[in-house]
């Protein structure tokens, strides 16, 4: 793909400033770009690239100084956004599946929609309902009764277990599992544990991207539900009937206990923890490594563990690195402290004498 600077230029809505012939033929990161790549810059710890890059084009904030005249400098908002827009555009590549390969199991009573593609080994069980336009990659399993809507793409080794809904323009990477048992067990006078029935399904809305080796477990009863806009990053844990709000996003290897309800429009970083049966407001963002221990009912920023409001947090931790100084200024003080109780019944002794 070729384009040049002022089409990238006019399809952002940007100030172009350089050679408007200049071509574009690749996309970079701003300290790896070589001729005819277009990169951008957004945060200040890259700035030191700025006068070294190789690229031909870079995109930029109005307020970033524009020092060089070898290479061209295209002015917009939103930097990173406007990469990529440029990248969905015309660098974005497709991985290609046509049709129905020989090797796929399609159950007779299966409906398949239109320009729907399948790949080697699939097995696409009973009663299931495969929308248009949908691709299923290699050695996916689709057990009985699933629905996939349209526009959906499944890569390779995904299992989607019986009786879930996948919506439409959903996107699930390698070894993920849909609808895995719940972890449901109860145990016995002797301390023997017995499983509970996980007989409910997965509901995953619109819109909806997860990523490798995550696990969304089925419902105990009911739906575990993942709802419209959320984006899973990989290694992720959703027990049995968790409930997700619109737009929320998961960093890798967080977890969510068992009947959580997670607001819309959240963020909950890497390896956050959550516990079960509580409630997490909207707009609520929990930072890296943090431990959700109770219901979270205002909006904000949260860290630690137990996880508490950002600042009072950070207050916390900055005491907690201080204690070594401050056990040292409190044994100074005990010395100053008993010195002075010496001092006064020296001195009360005098009087009395």
């Amino acid at each position: 793909m070729k384009i040049t600077v002022k089409e990238a230029a006019d399809i952002l809505g940007g100030k172009l400033y350089g050679d408007p012939s200049t071509e574009i033929t690749g996309i970079s990161k701003i300290e790896d770009a070589n001729p005819g790549d277009l990169t951008f810059f957004y945060l200040s710890s890259y700035e030191k690239f700025l006068s070294s890059t190789k690229a031909s084009a870079v995109l930029i904030k109005p307020e970033v100084n524009k020092s060089r005249n070898d290479i061209c400098y295209i002015e917009v908002e939103d930097p990173k956004g406007a990469f990529q827009q440029i990248i969905s555009k015309y660098f974005s590549y497709e991985i290609s599946l046509i049709g129905i390969d020989d090797s796929a199991y399609i159950s007779p009573s299966a409906k398949i929609g239109k320009n729907v593609s399948v790949g080697k080994n699939v097995v696409i069980s009973d009663n299931c309902k495969i929308g248009d336009n949908t691709k299923i990659f290699h050695n996916t399993v689709i057990m009985e009764n699933v629905r996939i809507d349209s526009d959906v793409l499944i890569y390779p080794n995904v299992t989607v277990r019986e009786n879930c809904v996948i919506g439409k323009r959903t996107i699930v990477h390698s070894g993920t599992v849909i609808g895995s048992d719940g972890f449901g067990y109860n145990p016995d006078e002797k301390g023997v544990y017995h499983k509970i029935p996980q007989i409910g399904n997965v509901v995953i809305e619109d819109d909806v991207e997860i990523g490798s080796n995550v696990s969304i477990d089925r419902a105990s009863i009911g739906s575990t539900l993942i709802k419209t806009g959320v984006k899973i990053d990989n290694l992720v844990q959703i027990a049995h009937n968790v409930v997700v709000g619109e737009n929320t996003v998961f960093s890798a290897q967080t977890g969510v206990s068992g009947s959580t309800k997670i607001g819309k429009n959240c963020i909950l970083a890497g390896q956050v923890g959550v516990v079960g049966h509580i409630e997490i407001s909207d707009g609520v963002i929990v930072a890296a490594q943090s431990g959700v221990s109770k219901g979270i009912s205002k909006p904000g920023k949260y860290f630690g563990s137990p996880a508490k409001e950002m600042v009072n947090a950070l207050k916390l931790e900055s005491h907690i690195r201080n204690l070594p100084t401050y056990v040292e200024k409190i044994k100074l003080l005990q010395k100053e402290i008993e010195e002075l109780k010496t001092h006064v019944l020296k001195n009360k002794s005098r009087d009395e004498a």
